[in-house]
C-alpha cells in the first residue's frame, strides 16, 4: 500500500485530528497532537498515553505497524500494550503486557473505527469491533485501560507477555487468589543488543469494583479470563510496572493509581503535562503552537524514570539499589542521538531533572555501562555513547549536584574501550576524550587533562588524510565504514575543534560549507550532520543559517538520503509538520533528537558544541518565547523589529550567547541551589590553542 493511498484512506481521521481548534495557551497538553509522526516510517512514533518521562506508554498495536507498534493508516487493531521506544530504529522495542478484549468467540484482531480516534497528552481512545470503546491514561509507572461494552454477553480479556517488538526472551505469570495478575518477563533491547527485565501487576475492575478474576492459560505466555457483562458495563485493567519484582509493581500501581476514578487520573496526567510543557511557551498561530508543543512533548518522553515510589530501582548490572529521598533514577538511553539536542534542552528548561539524569549517568558508569546495552537492563534502552559529553555539558551549565569526580573516573575507564576503527568513530572517540580533558581541567586534574587532550586531538591526522580534500566517494553513504552518513557529512563532525578546522581550511571553510548546502549534501533526516547549518552562523554568517533553517522548519525540501544510501530520486516534503506524516520520509525522531532540533531552531538558539556552555545565535522563528526553567525564573527570548534577537529585553551581540547570560535581567534572580558561577573562558579557545 503506497503512502498516497494510506493518506487518502485515513482522510476522515485527518479532518478530526488536525482540524480541531487548538487548546488555550493555559492548557498546552490539549494542543499536543500525539498522532504526529505515527504514519509508516515518518517518525516511528505512537499516540500512546504517557506521563512526562514515564516508563508506561499505553497505546494501540495495529497491523501493519511501525517500530512503536502502530501505524496511523492501519485499520486492524491487535490490542493495547504498555511499553514502547520513542522513535527508535531497528525494529523498536517494547510491546509488553499486551491486553486484548473481545466478545467471546470473536477474533482477537478487530477493525478500528478510525473516526473515533482521539488523543492528547496523556490520553488516547478508540472504538473498535462491535463498538467497544477503549480509553487509556498513564502515570509514571502505571496505566489504566478502560473498556465500555456496547452489548450484553461474555467477553474474553487476554494479557500477553510475549508480543515484543524485539526478540522475546522469557515470561512467567501467576494468577493470585484475589484476582491479581502478576508477571515477570524479558526481551531484547533496541536492535536486540542486550536484554531488559520487567515485572507487572494487573488488577481488573468491573463497574468500578475489583473482582477476583480467574486467569487461565499458558503460564509462560498469555493469561485469559472470561467475564459476563451487560450493555454499558465498564471493565478496567489497571497495571503497574517495576524493575524490582512483581510485588513491587503492585505497590507502584496502588501508590500511583489508588482508588481514583479514571477521569481523575487522566486529568492529573494532563495537568502534569501542562506544567511541564509550560516550561517553554511561544507566541504564534494555533498551528505553530500545536507543532511546537507536540515537539516538546516528544522531547519530554526520554530518558525514562524507573525509580519506584519507595525509592528502589534495578541498575544496569541487574542489582536492586535504593535512592535517597527525593531522587529519581533514569534509564532508556539513546545518547548517541540525543546528547546533541535533547539533553542540552533538558539542561536549559529543567535543570533539577537534568541533575537527576546526571546522577543516573554516573550510576550507569558504576554499574556496567556498555556502548549499547548490558544483558541485565532494567528497561528497554538503545545506546549510551557520549554520556560523558552530556555530563560535562550539565556541569558547565551549573548543574553540579552529581559526583563529577566519579563521572570523570567512569569516563577515563571507558576511553580505552571506545571504538576507533573508522573515521567517524575516531572523531566521536576524540570528542569523548576532549570531554575527559575538559572536565579534568575543571576539577584541577591538569596532568590527566593534558594526556586526554593530546589523545583527543590526535584525530587531526586522520581528518587531514580523509576529510580535508574529499574524493569521489564523498557522497557515498557508509563509505569507508561510516555509520549512516557520508564523508561530506562527517567532515563537519568535530564540533569541539571547529576553530582548528576553520584555521586549517582557511578560505575554503566557508566556501565549501556553502557548497555543502548548494549541492544538497545535507541530510536533515539523521543526526551526524544535523548541526551543520549552525556552523555558518558560528563562522559569522547568521543570514545563511537563518535561510537554511527556515526552509527546513516550514517548507517542502528535497531529502536525498536514507540511512543506507542515496535515494534514486529525492523525497520531497516538509521535515516537520502537524500531520500523521509529521517528519521527512525515513526520519526517526530518535528519542527527542529531531524534535529537540526543531525546538532549538524555533527559539533561534542552538547548542552547537555540547560541553561548551553557550549557544549559537540565529534568527528566532517566532515573535516571543518564555522559558521557565525553575520557580521564579522567567527568560524571555524575542525578536526585535530589525530581526535581532532579544534576551530579557536586551539585544544579543555577536554569534554566540553564553548559557549564563540567559539568566541576566530575567524576571527573578533566584537560581537552583546547585548552579555555580559562569566559567571564565570563551568558546573554542582551548582545543585550538593546544
Amino acid at each position: 500500500m503506497n503512502i498516497l493511498h494510506k493518506l487518502t484512506s485515513a482522510v476522515a481521521v485527518v479532518l478530526f485530528a488536525f482540524g480541531q481548534p487548538a487548546a488555550a495557551q493555559s492548557e498546552p497538553g490539549r494542543a499536543v497532537n500525539p498522532f504526529v509522526g505515527t504514519l509508516a516510517d515518518f517518525g516511528q512514533l505512537s499516540p500512546a498515553a504517557v506521563a512526562p518521562y514515564g516508563m508506561v506508554q499505553l497505546g494501540p498495536d495495529t497491523t501493519p505497524a511501525n517500530h512503536a507498534g502502530y501505524d496511523f493508516a492501519a485499520t486492524t487493531l491487535d490490542g493495547f500494550s504498555h511499553t514502547r521506544g520513542v522513535g527508535v530504529g531497528c525494529g523498536g522495542a517494547g510491546g509488553d503486557v499486551r491486553a486484548t478484549l473481545v466478545y467471546a468467540g470473536e477474533p482477537s484482531a478487530q477493525t478500528i473505527d478510525k473516526r473515533s480516534e482521539r488523543a492528547h497528552a496523556g490520553y488516547y481512545r478508540v472504538s473498535y469491533g462491535p463498538g467497544i470503546l477503549a480509553e487509556m491514561t498513564a502515570t509514571r509507572g502505571s496505566g489504566a485501560l478502560r473498556f465500555r461494552l456496547p452489548r450484553t454477553g461474555r467477553i474474553q480479556l487476554s494479557v500477553d507477555f510475549t508480543r515484543n517488538y524485539s526478540k522475546h526472551r522469557a515470561a512467567q505469570w501467576t494468577g493470585e487468589s484475589d484476582g491479581e495478575l502478576r508477571a515477570s518477563f524479558s526481551a531484547g533491547t533496541v536492535c536486540d543488543v542486550g536484554r531488559y527485565y520487567l515485572h507487572s501487576a494487573s488488577r481488573l475492575l468491573h463497574n468500578g469494583k475489583a473482582i477476583a478474576a480467574r486467569w487461565e492459560g499458558d503460564r509462560t505466555s498469555q493469561a485469559v479470563l472470561l467475564l459476563d457483562v451487560r450493555a454499558g458495563d465498564v471493565v478496567e485493567l489497571r497495571t503497574g510496572l517495576s524493575s524490582v519484582d512483581a510485588a513491587a509493581a503492585a505497590v507502584v500501581r496502588d501508590a500511583e493509581l489508588g482508588q481514583r476514578p479514571f477521569a481523575t487520573l487522566a486529568r492529573q496526567t494532563l495537568d502534569e503535562w501542562n506544567r511541564e510543557l509550560s516550561r517553554i511557551t511561544i507566541t504564534g498561530t494555533r498551528e505553530e503552537q500545536a507543532l511546537f508543543h507536540t515537539a516538546l512533548y516528544r522531547v519530554m518522553q526520554t530518558p525514562v524514570a524507573i525509580g519506584d515510589p519507595d525509592g528502589r530501582y534495578r541498575g544496569s548490572d541487574g542489582k536492586v539499589a535504593q535512592l535517597a529521598p527525593g531522587e529519581q533514577h533514569y534509564t532508556s538511553w539513546a545518547m548517541w542521538d540525543n546528547y546533541r539536542t535533547q539533553m542540552p534542552l533538558i539542561a536549559l528548561i529543567d535543570p533539577a531533572r537534568a541533575q537527576d539524569i546526571g546522577k543516573s549517568l554516573v550510576r550507569l558508569y558504576a554499574t556496567g555501562k556498555r556502548r549499547w546495552a548490558t544483558p541485565t537492563e532494567p528497561f528497554l534502552t538503545v545506546r549510551t555513547e557520549h554520556a560523558g559529553i552530556a555530563l560535562l555539558d550539565f556541569y558547565r551549565k551549573g548543574i553540579t549536584g552529581f559526583d563529577a569526580r566519579a563521572a570523570l573516573s567512569g569516563m577515563v575507564a571507558e576511553s580505552p574501550t571506545l571504538a576507533r576503527a573508522t573515521p567517524d568513530e575516531q572523531i566521536e572517540a576524540a570528542y569523548d576524550d576532549w570531554a575527559i580533558a575538559e572536565l579534568a581541567d575543571d576539577l584541577g586534574e591538569a596532568d590527566l587533562a593534558a594526556r586526554h587532550r593530546q589523545q583527543a586531538l590526535s584525530y587531526r591526522a586522520m581528518w587531514l588524510a580523509t576529510f580535508d580534500r574529499l574524493g569521489s566517494d564523498a557522497d557515498v553513504v557508509k563509505a569507508r565504514g561510516l555509520y549512516q552518513g557520508t564523508l561530506a557529512q562527517y567532515r563537519w563532525a568535530p564540533v569541539f575543534d571547529l576553530p582548528w578546522l576553520k584555521a586549517t581550511m582557511g578560505p575554503r571553510f566557508e566556501t565549501e560549507l556553502a557548497a555543502f548546502f548548494a549541492d544538497n549534501l545535507f541530510n536533515m533526516t539523521n543526526q551526524p550532520d544535523m548541526h551543520v547549518p549552525y556552523i555558518l552562523a558560528w563562522a559569522g554568517n547568521p543570514a545563511a543559517t537563518d535561510a537554511i533553517v527556515g526552509k527546513y522548519l516550514r517548507q517542502p525540501m528535497e531529502h536525498r538520503y536514507t540511512n543506507a544510501g542515496v535515494r534514486p530520486e529525492p523525497w520531497i516534503g516538509r521535515s516537520f509538520s502537524l500531520s500523521p506524516q509529521g517528519f521527512a520520509d525515513g526520519m526517526d525522531d530518535d528519542a527527542g533528537s529531531m524534535t529537540g532540533w526543531y525546538v532549538w531552531s524555533v527559539l533561534g538558539l542552538y547548542p552547537l558544541m555540547p560541553g561548551l556552555p553557550q549557544y549559537v545565535v540565529s534568527r528566532s522563528h517566532m515573535q516571543q518565547a518564555v522559558i521557565r526553567p525553575s520557580k521564579g525564573v522567567r527568560i524571555v527570548v524575542s525578536r526585535a523589529a530589525d530581526g535581532q534577537m532579544l534576551v530579557n529585553g536586551r539585544k544579543v551581540v555577536g554569534s554566540s550567547l553564553p548559557h549564563s547570560q540567559l539568566y541576566l535581567y530575567s524576571a527573578s534572580t533566584s537560581r537552583e541551589a546547585s548552579v555555580r558561577s559562569p566559567i571564565r573562558w570563551a568558546h573554542g579557545s582551548r582545543p585550538s590553542a593546544r
